[in-house]
């Protein structure tokens, strides 16, 4: 999963792509190196962004997705927690809405039941702490929430075929508990779902390495294969070449294939 930001303020590509055209060779460009899915986002939920409303968002959305989805081999996903943007894009070329909110909104699951598409949803430590003066580990906390809302999904009449979890690498508490999920990813995979591995570049990736800007590409392949082998099925990443080269020798060694 390739990220494409087409917000001024991400973290790391803020303002790369900030024009439909920019967006547009870039997402080529990705496409050409190997990515399969092509992630949209048009609100930073970097630590201290001022978040967007759905109607800013939309109107952000509005100028990229139907010019992209016309133009670009690929399938879509659109990086949004909004059911009323996830619904403009599902209704313009995007079949996946990658969710962050951590939550299990009805009115999205509404959406996502309606068009039959991929649901990514991320546990969110900042919307989801349980029993913490029980001492739980982080592995617990993930492990128990991707359980519950599977179950909240299935209930609702969306299959496990169309959800994809995500550990929220980045959005828990700590730099530990980033450590410990990607130590564990095969302890916090759910075996009736996907799982999807977002630490490009991240802090951890950061804090771990040394490494700062461009350098952090290095530590972000090395814990992606990491993950893979320990049964991660999709990785989002700003790097598409260098991940998709690196991880088409790890599916070899780990997998076969």
């Amino acid at each position: 999963m390739g990220i494409l930001n087409v917000t001024p303020d991400s973290f790391y590509d803020g303002g790369l792509y900030n024009s439909p055209e920019k967006a547009l060779q870039q997402a080529l460009k990705m496409v050409q190196d190997g990515a399969d899915i092509i992630d949209i986002g048009a609100n930073s939920t970097r630590p201290g962004a001022d978040i967007l409303s759905a109607e800013e968002e939309l109107s952000i959305i509005k100028e990229y997705i139907p010019y992209l989805t016309a133009n670009v081999n690929s399938v879509f996903s659109v990086d949004t927690f909004y059911p009323e943007v996830a619904e403009f894009a599902l209704n313009n070329g995007v079949s996946i809405i990658n969710d962050i909110s951590g939550v299990f909104n009805p009115k999205m699951a509404e959406t996502v039941k309606k068009h039959k598409c991929g649901w990514v949803i991320m546990y969110n430590g900042r919307n989801y702490i349980k029993n913490l003066e029980d001492n739980r580990s982080i592995t617990e906390n993930v492990t128990d929430f991707f359980a519950e809302t599977l179950k909240k999904c299935e209930d609702f009449g969306i299959p496990s075929e169309y959800i994809m979890f995500d550990a929220g690498i980045g959005f828990t508490e700590s730099y530990n508990d980033d450590i410990e999920l990607i130590k564990n990813t095969s302890l916090i995979k759910n075996k009736n779902c996907a799982l999807l591995t977002a630490l490009s570049n991240k802090r951890v990736i950061k804090n771990s390495s040394g490494a700062e800007g461009e350098d952090r590409l290095y530590g972000t392949v090395a814990a992606n294969v990491l993950a893979v082998a320990g049964g991660a099925d999709f990785v989002r990443v700003h790097n598409v070449k260098e991940n998709r080269l690196a991880l088409n020798t790890a599916d070899k060694i780990i997998r076969g294939i």
